[in-house]
């Protein structure tokens, strides 16, 4: 190559140069608290490192034990109390109002504006995502947790039909126990037992008394006659179930379901990876049906993701990459097709989703249209940890214990809601 040559590459050779440091300059590292480690979850989460790692971040997990529970808050805490946060940590429901009141979470208002967040939200899910107005944290997916799960060949054997209404439920499980199948597939944990709870309570009293008892927490209507007729329609539940319920995991309870060993299960839809990873097919194997008199009004359970103030601008960037990746068509598509809940977003297509999850997203959009939208008390979505820890205890209390009268569940309520 002759020195004309050379002296003409040389321009080239230092923008290339300039044009990399300042790429290097650019690129920051994303820590993120997550426990997405199971199948369908771990290749989202791949995916999601991989969009990272293309704009030239790297990437770090922020390992957590036993699907993300009380230790790994600790952990979290200790790391933010000594100045070392993540980028973004899983976080959901009030919790991210109570960590956004200790003044440690990251303004996304500016990303949140380019982007459109408030338009492609409903406004129930974007208020949880804000702190004082200010966005702090972005969502995954959307779960519906109202969801009643149905072998219709064991309804068929017992000639029953698929219960709508909380009186039809129990005419299809009187003929179930009769035909020698397990009417009710359920698990003795307290959250099991208060996601049939909020079930009973939305189908019985519908969308204002769930939003007043189970949201608001408001005495009068923990002790009504609504709330009367809901406590013992809850324990009516529990003659369906068999007597190795107490302890079992859910989804052991849905692989009842499944064999045709049970009828029906009240469960969110993470039951349907159950389903599917078992080759059975929505509409056919197994109906999917919102929870007895439920069908216009949807309960959700939304994960979500915190983010940190960050010191480092290059990591600050890598943070506003991560929160826009997870807000991306994309990746909402992805992860939920993955997760078997559905996305966020609203308008998305939904034409790679199962029967199941289009017959979600209806619902989430209508539900979100007319008002029906309310959080989940049973998956940390409704009121503070305190008064949810409590509550679920009077309720799992009162499912155990044949003693306990409905007058005194009801004062039991009112007291577990005063905590804090």
């Amino acid at each position: 190559m002759n020195n004309a040559s050379i002296k003409a590459l040389r321009p080239l050779a230092v923008a290339v140069a300039a044009a990399a440091l300042a790429f290097a300059a650019q690129a920051g590292e994303v820590e993120v608290l997550h426990w997405w480690t199971s199948g369908g979850e771990a290749k989202a989460a791949v995916a999601l490192k991989g969009t990272l790692q293309a704009k030239g971040h790297s990437w770090k997990d922020f390992a957590v034990a036993g699907g993300g529970g009380d230790s790994a808050m600790t952990v979290l805490k200790s790391r933010v109390v000594s100045g070392n946060a993540p980028a973004a940590a899983q976080i959901k429901g009030p919790s991210l109002q109570e960590w956004a009141q200790e003044g440690v979470l990251a303004n996304m208002d500016e990303l949140a504006k380019a982007e459109k967040w408030d338009e492609s939200l409903p406004k129930v899910v974007s208020d949880i995502m804000k702190y004082q107005g200010h966005y702090i944290a972005a969502p995954v997916n959307v779960h519906r947790v109202n969801w009643l799960w149905v072998n219709p060949e064991a309804l068929k054997k017992a000639g029953a039909k698929a219960p709508t209404t909380w009186d039809e439920f129990f005419v299809a499980a009187d003929a179930l126990k009769k035909a020698g199948i397990v009417p009710l597939a359920h698990g003795g944990q307290n959250w099991q037992d208060f996601t049939s709870f909020e079930a009973v309570a939305l189908g019985l009293g519908g969308v204002d008394f769930y939003r007043k008892a189970l949201v608001q927490l408001d005495p009068a209507t923990l002790k009504s006659p609504t709330m009367e007729k809901v406590l013992s329609t809850f324990r009516r539940l529990k003659d369906y179930t068999d007597r190795n319920a107490p302890g079992r995991d859910w989804n052991l309870a849905t692989a009842m379901v499944i064999k045709g060993e049970a009828g029906m299960q009240i469960m969110g839809d993470w039951a349907k990876g159950e389903f599917v990873a078992a080759g059975k097919t929505a509409g056919k194997d197994f109906l999917c049906l919102p929870a007895p008199g439920t069908a216009k009004s949807f309960t959700f359970n939304i994960d979500s993701f915190a983010f940190f103030k960050l010191k480092s601008e290059p990591n600050q960037k890598a943070q506003r990459d991560l929160a826009s990746a997870i807000m991306s068509p994309d990746f909402q598509e992805l992860f939920n097709l993955n997760k078997g809940s559905i996305p966020v977003r609203m308008g998305m297509k939904m034409d790679k989703f199962d029967d199941c999850a289009r017959a979600s997203a209806k619902d989430f959009a209508d539900s979100a249209k007319s008002a029906t939208l309310v959080p989940s008390i049973a998956h940390g979505m409704a009121v503070p940890s305190a008064a949810e820890g409590a509550i679920k205890d009077v309720v799992s209390q009162f499912w155990n214990s044949d003693k306990m009268s409905t007058a005194q569940a009801m004062d039991r309520l009112v007291a577990a809601a005063k905590q804090r």
